[in-house]
């Protein structure tokens, strides 16, 4: 197969379609944005070319790019801080400066690409990766590229800024972004009010990220299929007792996943090595009252499990644990980051974690996020639902996202050190229920 090139065809900055009004010029961040780094998360939509339609492929192409144009300005008065710039750490410039969006053009099907998707060929469609790009955007918050295959499939890139959203944030853009898109004459309006629910305060050089260092590490794509999760959920119930609980296909994924890196991280280092396992928890609906899905900026924050000895590594203890300790922090401090004591949780949050790193030096981290039930793949913005999705970590190692895939299996995404991932991907266990980087059918 021939290398797989792209050309950016034009980048253009997109102002609000209405002026953001005077009084609304300064936005201030809630105190989990504050935490939050600011960088840009990206997400990336695969959509097939209509096989019916009689237009030129370029003139689609361009009718297309136009309605993504107007529709981008008009989403952004009514989410005016990401027309905005950033001013401090806790505070937005509603300046209009704008959004960024980019046309390209791709010298290859799209089928090529999703025959054996490669994160490397996947920076191309990035708005992110391009140093022109970012140097003439100056800070935009959010900003888009647009790429045509050359069999007229195409690609709709979304980089938004990590500082004031999450992956539910992000939804609560892509349904309002696409009913504009689409025509609608009232498309979904943000709710704002994260900062009165968790105000922002005077808290220099902290940072509620969670990053593993690593020099050289690498993503890899797997895919667990719906009959291998029932699988594992009735070895689980057999060896818990039907009685116990119904563990959930997060729980299943993760327990199978942690277990094989374990023990890529033995097979390495010649002993077990004690491990932890973060989890980001959707505050919105875990509060009381529960917030609407609609509230933008960031809440989440994860819950920690720990495996101090090897024996504990067995997949119903591991997924004992998980339940376990999602339910002491659902139920004693979830609802604690918000209002008056919002400040004083968030503070003794971010001081037991920094103890458990300062004593625990050989501790192995991994960090999850789960996007599984997110309608990610009813994201339609006129032409139709996409053929994929995905997003690919580039800044930090031992990470692994779950989705759902649209046949009811599980996609994982997964970044590991590169000599850890060659011995992960070809693990005996793993094989047994995952499938690597499988083709997907356009």
């Amino acid at each position: 197969m021939t290398q797989m090139k792209t050309q950016i065809v034009s980048r253009t900055c997109i102002k609000p379609s209405s002026p953001t009004p005077h009084n609304l010029k300064t936005f201030k961040l809630s105190l989990l944005d504050q935490l939050s780094p600011a960088i840009h998360g990206n997400m990336t939509f695969f959509f097939p070319a209509d096989v019916a339609a009689t237009t030129d492929p370029d003139i689609e192409f361009s009718r297309k790019s136009r309605l993504l144009q107007e529709s981008v300005s008009d989403t952004l008065t009514r989410f005016y801080p990401l027309a905005g710039r950033l001013l401090d750490a806790s505070t937005i410039d509603c300046n209009d400066s704008g959004g960024f969006f980019i046309e390209a053009q791709c010298d290859s099907p799209l089928s090529d690409f999703l025959s054996k998707p490669n994160f490397e060929t996947l920076d191309q469609f990035l708005p992110t990766t391009d140093p022109q790009t970012m140097e003439l955007s100056k800070g935009s918050m959010w900003l888009i590229k647009f790429t045509k295959f050359n069999c007229g499939g195409t690609t709709i890139s979304v980089s938004l800024t990590h500082k004031i959203a999450d992956i539910a944030a992000l939804l609560t853009l892509l349904k309002s972004w696409t009913e504009a898109c689409r025509g609608l004459r009232e498309p979904t309006l943000p709710d704002f009010t994260g900062s009165s629910l968790l105000p922002p305060r005077e808290i220099p050089g902290m940072s509620g990220s969670l990053n593993i260092a690593g020099d050289k590490f690498i993503a890899r794509r797997f895919v667990v299929s719906a009959s291998k999760i029932a699988e594992l959920k009735e070895k689980v119930i057999s060896m818990t007792g039907r009685e116990q609980y119904y563990p959930s296909r997060v729980e299943l994924i993760l327990a199978k996943l942690w277990k094989c890196a374990a023990a890529v991280v033995k097979s390495k280092t010649g002993s077990f090595k004690p491990t932890a396992l973060f989890q980001a928890v959707n505050l919105r609906g875990r509060m009381d009252p529960p917030l609407p899905d609609t509230v933008f900026g960031n809440f989440v924050w994860p819950f920690a499990v720990f495996v101090e000895e090897e024996s504990d590594l067995e997949l119903h203890k591991l997924v004992q644990s998980m339940r376990e300790t999602k339910n002491d922090f659902l139920n004693n401090k979830a609802n604690k980051f918000r209002g008056e004591g919002g400040f004083s949780a968030l503070m003794e949050a971010l001081k037991e974690r920094a103890e458990i790193f300062r004593n625990r030096k050989e501790l192995v981290v991994y960090k999850c996020s789960s996007w599984c039930k997110f309608p990610l793949y009813e994201t339609d913005f006129g032409w139709g639902k996409p053929a994929w999705m995905t997003s690919i970590n580039k800044l930090v190692s031992n990470t692994i996202s779950l989705q759902d895939t649209t046949d009811g299996a599980v996609e994982v995404l997964m970044t590991l050190d590169e000599e850890e991932m060659s011995i992960f991907e070809r693990h005996e266990e793993l094989l047994e229920f995952a499938s690597v980087n499988p083709s997907i059918d356009v």
